[in-house]
């Protein structure tokens, strides 16, 4: 798991409006007033809602520079085809940077970047939500499926 030790509050830009509030005054929502800014926004959670993105970024965030195959082994059960599109994607993104070097047989490592780092902190929030609420989320689980089960 990532270890942040702060996790810092969402800050009120002048772009963006709170539309939604939950708990100790935590914005949680925003309505974007640039749609430019709304769709970088979607696409960023579209691609960062993808499992393997986060796998790789908590990956690369624990174990640092990483050849392919061995990021491929540490991730765990994730195809060649997949983490080759999704590292590419990544990089794409600027939050990976990838360095080939000119040897036989080619090797290619993957770090992340600053920008990658950073979005690592921000989703370190959702490990550490789950965490505390491990305990709750499988009680309701279990509780769903002996309702369900029963019909």
């Amino acid at each position: 798991m990532m270890n942040v030790s702060s996790i810092s509050s969402v800050s009120r830009s002048p772009g963006r409006v709170p539309t939604d509030t939950l708990g100790k005054g935590s914005s949680v929502a925003y309505a974007a007033r640039d749609p430019e800014l709304e769709t970088l926004v979607r696409e960023i959670i579209s691609r960062v809602a993808d499992k393997w993105t986060m796998l790789v970024i908590e990956t690369l965030h624990e174990h640092g520079c990483l050849r392919f195959t061995r990021l491929g082994e540490l991730v765990g059960d994730i195809s060649q085809k997949v983490l080759t599109k999704t590292v590419r994607q990544m990089e794409a993104d600027g939050l990976v940077s990838r360095t080939v070097y000119p040897v036989v047989p080619p090797k290619v490592e993957y770090q992340l970047t600053p920008l990658g780092l950073s979005l690592g902190a921000a989703f370190c929030g959702v490990w550490i939500w789950a965490e505390e609420h491990q305990s709750a989320i499988n009680q309701s689980r279990a509780a769903f499926l002996a309702r369900h089960s029963a019909l």
